[in-house]
């Protein structure tokens, strides 16, 4: 690579917001014709230096070389003249308009509609896009929507493109697809960025990787000269042992059965379909399916928070109908920890004590809140799970996301839950504090809490969990172990090309071929 011809040099870029820098002194290359990957934990500068270079943010000091000349990027507009494009892991795409509609909108060259779809289709066959550039973009699948947001930026004949998070949804096949196409574009000269939090796939995918830590620019290495642990100790800073467990032990009776649930979105179409599962003490149940195909929807008719058909048992006590007030009134023990923290999780506005006291407010007596014991709850949860915060009296929307889900991680399992239902939870989270939130659920699995835990990495999923559900668009495809499936198996499940509840219908009904009529089955993890 050093003989190569130098396509990007950024030099000492710094970026800061208030008296905080979000990248200090960062110098680095790329080189024409590379695939060059940008690891760092959460504040580490990432996604900064990349709205910098894409003229989202103007540096406050620094320098930007395009083929060895100054450039000047003050807008988005500026970096596309550049040959800069760069793919947001948040479409910006116009749901009611076409793909090709998206892929030339705001172009300042008018050409009709034939000639764009002549062009986009050129670059699709070009690189192997599989598209449909008449079909609305939300009819698109989220693969379908990512390729749209690729060609249009090749439309406007970059050279140099930055994908953010590029398979934080993909499914395992649609991942190598996408790594295949980048590799054409890299063979056909174009230089590419990828910012992703995945190890493997950065081993798998780039030629070097440049690492950040804490705003400032650490060093690059040669990708076939390097491994995941150097990498890591080389974000953090000292070294780190990745060692993700499966906690194994014997399983208790079903705590939490789920029969014939049938959910709606919030605009009336089906979310979930006819799902039939349950969850016993000891266990995680993964959940695995493409974004979209019914997971928040799932858990929030379990927590009372939306409005269901079927049937709900906690210890075969119906919790039917009840609101999360309701089934914690009756003594259920169940702790929610939502995808959207500080939507559905957390209240951003206020402070670290007042969002705790939202789950025990109701519990003090007489006219007077207990704040007394919620500050010693917000000083217990910062020490134990090492919550950086000015104090416990800081507005929770001024922390980053590892320390906003340390707070309501803390909060929830402080109720002693013996369910736990959680979506995303280390979603954006650097590698110790994902690794933290790994060590603290397998704690309240060792408690025989059973816990419902959806991700989106297939990864994680296979070594954390003890079994693994796959939905597709709502629908049960099939309960595995875990240590009898395979990544390429879920992702055919996940896209409904494998149906196992059809295939083995004995089998996969549930956990076994009765469980859900003999609910003293005992099982044991071997």
């Amino acid at each position: 690579m050093e003989n190569k011809e130098i396509k990007l040099e950024l030099r000492n870029i710094s970026k800061h917001f208030g008296g905080v820098y979000a990248n200090k002194n960062v110098n680095l290359n790329l080189y024409k014709g590379e695939i060059l990957s940008i690891l760092g934990e959460n504040g580490s500068g990432k996604t900064t230096l990349m709205n910098v270079l894409s003229g989202i943010y103007t540096p406050d000091e620094g320098e930007i070389y395009i083929n060895s000349k100054l450039a000047h990027i003050h807008s988005p507009k500026d970096a596309f003249e550049y040959g800069i494009g760069m793919v947001h892991q948040h479409f910006k795409l116009v749901d009611t308009f076409t793909a090709i509609e998206n892929i030339i909108l705001g172009l300042k060259e008018k050409s009709s509609l034939k000639e764009a779809l002549d062009k986009a289709s050129t670059i699709a066959l070009k690189y192997g896009f599989k598209i449909d550039l008449k079909k609305k973009i939300h009819n698109m699948s989220v693969s379908e929507k990512q390729t749209v947001e690729i060609i249009k930026v090749l439309y406007r004949e970059v050279d140099i493109l930055v994908l953010d998070e590029p398979t934080a949804v993909l499914t395992p096949q649609e991942i190598e697809k996408l790594f295949n196409i980048i590799r054409k574009m890299r063979e056909d000269n174009k230089s590419i960025i990828i910012i992703t939090h995945k190890l493997n796939e950065v081993m798998s995918i780039s030629d070097r990787v440049s690492i950040l830590r804490k705003g400032e620019y650490i060093g690059t290495l040669t990708t076939k000269d390097t491994n995941e642990r150097e990498l890591t100790n080389y974000m953090v800073g000292n070294k780190v042992d990745l060692k993700l467990e499966r906690l194994k032990l014997a399983a208790t009776k079903p705590t939490l059965e789920i029969r014939n649930l049938n959910v709606l979105k919030d605009d009336g179409t089906q979310a979930i379909k006819d799902l039939n599962f349950f969850l016993r003490g000891g266990q995680i149940l993964g959940v695995a399916g493409i974004a979209g195909c019914g997971q928040k929807e799932l858990c929030e008719a379990i927590v009372g928070l939306r409005k269901y058909k079927g049937d709900i048992t906690h210890f075969g006590e119906s919790i039917v109908g009840y609101t999360p007030e309701r089934i914690k009134e009756i003594g259920i023990r169940m702790s929610f920890i939502p995808e959207d923290r500080l939507g559905l999780g957390l209240a951003p506005n206020l402070s670290i004590v007042d969002n705790l006291l939202l789950k025990s407010y109701k519990q003090s007596k007489g006219i007077f809140v207990d704040r007394k014991s919620a500050r010693q709850e917000a000083l217990e949860i910062m020490e134990r799970y090492n919550v950086s915060a000015e104090s416990i009296d800081a507005p929770v929307k001024n922390l980053s996301g590892g320390n906003i889900q340390k707070i309501l991680l803390g909060r929830e399992i402080g109720t002693d839950p013996n369910v736990i239902i959680t979506a995303y939870p280390v979603r954006g989270l650097d590698i110790n504090s994902s690794y933290m939130i790994y060590d603290i659920l397998n704690e309240e699995k060792a408690k025989n809490t059973a816990i419902l835990f959806i991700g989106e990495d297939l990864d994680v999923l296979l070594t954390f969990c003890d079994k693994i559900m796959v939905l597709c668009e709502g629908r049960n495809m099939g309960i595995v172990h875990t240590k009898e499936t395979t990544k390429e198996e879920i992702g055919l499940m996940m896209t409904g090309a494998k149906n196992l509840l059809e295939m083995y219908p004995e089998k996969h009904y549930g956990f076994a071929s009765d469980s859900l009529i003999d609910n003293n089955k005992e099982e044991v993890h071997e």
